[in-house]
């Protein structure tokens, strides 16, 4: 079994959340108080972190001489089960890592669809100049465009020559000012990986260092763990505390530059205990301790600096970075039908500043349900919502409500956000996975599994995030994909075996304009960068939509649709080949945890990402259609 599979099963069997539903479809209770003032306080010195750690090793020596006494007087030939022990940082258990970026090179038109405009995320393709950059079973490739050019140019491994890429995941990539940045997961090694790049004038990559972050698993089915701003590099990295191993060298923050064996003495610590904030709130080991940490690398620099920032709370979390903070919202693992106001929500500055912290209810979806705007920050969150590590994002929300803070409330962390700060929100169904997004002035949300039922009615819904009453739009098909249509949305989903796209024009109210259906197919990617819009020059509501598809018959495709003042029509598709494919060699990441297409526009061209294949289209009177492909595969790169 993989390592990731085993983990689906260690996040099901041991991580499993228990959130306070809301009752009567109420809004998730809180105590109605106000933030206080300031910021979380640190700890003093080395020493007074010490001393903490000092209580929770006398705690855990009571813990288990207690354990141990019961035993000891049961029965002969019974056994008392014992407690499972919290996660240890380097063990491979569920999390994520992330932050924000704007690192598209100057010049550069972005191709990666984003939370956030100007914020740059990881993905698997990467435009810069007259080059593209693909990472891909454990491989980089760059791909010529210039000059009206299709020609492959590089490939190299996407680890450094004396790296062991087994047991390691190369999951995604950034590029700014021509440094390419592949971040992955390393089970053996047990922390995230970051390989450094320099791509040349001519398409050439030759590789820089590679550097280890000590970490959790960052893994998670619908967030990305890398940012990029200019030369800044940002990580969120929650380091779980196991109450059996309380050595700072366990779970600290460090980095270490890899360099031949990679000995563990080569981790230097980044988090001194000064930089380390709590909120004046008891924690308890046995229900689970993080050190929700933020991490900023400067690119520009040689060797590559980390400096960290981080906040002492409960272990679980769903996270999400606008352009100048990190915001946690960590959530105990176990939650008692009395504990109304479990979770809390940090706020942590990418300037390096003190970090402010608020109590509230439920838990997001995931990062899509933030939005930091006009000097507040808006939530979309659910009663029985589990975070958003591995595919806990997936199972059933419970009730809805929209929060809605101002971010001056943000302080010591001992303030709660007030009853009136949330709104109740009607639906969806609670047996189906949320979706859900921020687009102009609206929350859109709605729900689905995939496949949907031919005969069944589904619901969305779309709320001023301001206030204002939820508008119900009705559908024929499951929201399995909510995206922006500039300032308006369209709600992808199955309907029995056929893919519905449906436009929703977001002004004065919100309303379906048009459905447009694609039969015998499903999304070939439920990832956000599977999904990319690029609108007309100076028009609103024209554009171009790109997705990839799998049909029935298991043949795949990029599906072009045009938007017309919100009327969606078939533009063409760009399909893979179905040539039956050499050996490719891989060694490591061998499989597409992040998808292998990818729709790509750049100025005037189109082009469709499939597997080892780059197709360009080219539109004639009948619609879009393909124009040549190469194949870039390690094997055989063959243009025609």
């Amino acid at each position: 079994m993989d390592a990731r599979k085993g983990l689906v099963l260690i996040m099901a069997g041991a991580f499993a959340i228990a959130m306070v539903p809301a009752t009567g479809g109420d809004a998730p209770a809180t105590t109605a108080s106000t933030a206080t003032a300031g910021a979380m306080p640190a700890f003093a010195n080395e020493q007074e972190f010490e001393a903490l750690l000092a209580r929770w090793r006398a705690q855990s020596q009571r813990q288990r001489a207690e354990q141990q006494k019961a035993v000891a007087l049961m029965a002969p030939g019974t056994v008392a089960p014992m407690p499972a022990p919290a996660p240890v940082a380097e063990a491979s258990t569920l999390d994520s890592v992330t932050v924000v970026g704007t690192g598209v090179d100057a010049g550069t038109e972005s191709i990666t669809n984003v939370q956030t405009e100007g914020v740059d995320e990881g993905d698997i393709v990467k435009a810069h100049g007259d080059y593209l950059v693909v990472l891909r079973r454990g491989r980089l490739f760059t791909i010529r465009i210039g000059g009206d050019a299709l020609r492959p140019v590089s490939t190299v491994p996407a680890h450094g020559p004396d790296v062991d890429p087994s047991g390691t995941w190369y999951d995604e990539m950034l590029l700014g000012n021509g440094r390419v940045v592949v971040v992955g997961y390393s089970y053996a090694r047990g922390g995230t990986e970051i390989g450094l790049f320099d791509l040349d004038a001519r398409g050439g990559l030759h590789y820089r260092a590679t550097y280890q972050l000590r970490s959790n698993d960052y893994y998670s089915a619908r967030n990305y763990a890398s940012r990029l701003i200019g030369d800044r590099l940002v990580f969120y990295t929650p380091l779980y505390i196991n109450a059996y191993r309380l050595d700072p060298e366990e779970f600290m923050p460090a980095l270490r530059q890899w360099r031949g064996a990679g000995k563990p003495s080569a981790f230097e610590r980044i988090l001194p205990a000064t930089r380390i904030h709590r909120t004046g709130a008891e924690l308890d080991l046995e229900d689970g301790v993080a050190l929700h940490t933020v991490s900023i690398c400067d690119l520009s620099k040689s060797p590559m600096p980390c400096e960290s920032t981080a906040v002492l709370g409960p272990p679980g979390h769903v996270f999400y970075v606008s352009s100048d903070a990190v915001y946690v919202w960590a959530t105990p693992w176990q939650r008692s039908g009395n504990d109304r106001d479990a979770s809390s929500v940090f706020r942590i500055p990418l300037d390096g500043s003190a970090p402010g912290g608020l109590q509230a209810s439920g838990s997001p979806i995931d990062q899509m349900s933030f939005l930091q705007r006009d000097g507040h920050l808006n939530v979309l969150v659910g009663s029985d919502a589990d975070g958003e590590g591995m595919w806990a994002a997936d199972g059933r929300a419970g009730s809805l409500a929209l929060l809605r803070v101002p971010l001056s409330a943000f302080g010591d962390g001992s303030g709660a956000a007030r009853s009136a700060d949330y709104r109740a929100l009607p639906g969806p169904d609670n047996d189906h996975s949320v979706q859900n997004r921020f687009i102009g002035d609206w929350l859109v949300y709605g729900a689905g599994q995939g496949w949907g039922d031919a005969s069944a009615t589904q619901a969305a819904y779309a709320v001023r995030y301001t206030g204002g009453t939820p508008q119900r739009i009705a559908l024929g098909h499951d929201v399995e994909r909510i995206d922006a249509l500039g300032r308006d949305a369209v709600l992808v989903g199955n309907r029995g075996d056929d893919l519905h796209f449906t436009s929703v024009r977001l002004g004065d109210t919100a309303h379906p304009a048009s459905v447009f259906v694609q039969r015998n197919a499903a999304q070939g990617d439920e990832r956000t960068h599977g999904f990319f819009y690029k609108p007309d020059a100076n028009t609103r509501d024209h554009g171009t939509i790109g997705l990839p598809i799998v049909r029935g018959d298991d043949s795949a495709a990029v599906l072009y649709l045009r938007n017309r003042a919100m009327r969606l029509s078939r533009h063409g598709a760009l399909e893979a080949s179905t040539r039956e494919r050499r050996d490719d060699g891989c060694v490591a990441s061998c499989v597409d945890w992040y998808g292998n297409a990818r729709p790509i526009f750049l100025g005037g061209r189109v082009f469709a990402l499939l597997g080892y294949e780059l197709v360009e289209g080219e539109t004639d009177a009948r619609g879009l259609r393909e124009r040549r492909r190469v194949d870039f595969s390690p094997s055989a790169p063959v243009a025609r």
